[in-house]
């Protein structure tokens, strides 16, 4: 069993894997902070100074002496809310990481992409064929 498990892991496809989720975790921290710190205050600043991180609507009671306007605090206070401005967040972060990652995936396949082969020339059965023939008209 633990042969069958060396040999797995062993294997390329594993370790490329792994790699490849490695990367994409720190991608993903690139990618947030483009979303968070760059993009997200344009758009808001765009829209009239909007913050989207704190668009919510309130579900539930807020607790004595939390701010009934401060997104984090009444998260971490546990008050139930719908936070349709952190959801508006990451769905701008998940575009941008789609658009980027469909940027890759198409430079690579373009790196990738072999020339057609050219088409096979005669064999050399062919091309003995071909001599005799032309020796046999003489």
């Amino acid at each position: 069993m633990l042969a069958e498990f060396r040999e797995f892991i062993a294997r390329g496809n594993v370790i490329d894997l792994a790699v490849g989720v490695i990367i994409g975790g720190a991608f993903a921290t690139i990618t947030k902070s483009l979303t968070e710190d760059l993009i997200m205050p344009v758009v808001g600043w765009i829209f009239g100074g909007v913050d989207f991180s704190n668009m919510f609507i309130l579900l539930g009671d807020v607790p004595a002496g939390v701010s009934p306007t401060d997104y984090a605090k009444l998260k971490e206070a546990g008050v139930a809310m719908f936070g349709y401005g952190a959801f508006i967040t990451a769905t701008i972060n998940f575009l941008i990481l789609a658009w980027i990652i469909f940027l890759l995936v198409k430079a690579v396949n373009k790196a990738v992409r072999r020339e057609p082969d050219a088409p096979a020339g005669p064999t050399e059965v062919e091309l003995l064929a071909e001599i005799r023939d032309e020796l046999r008209k003489k």
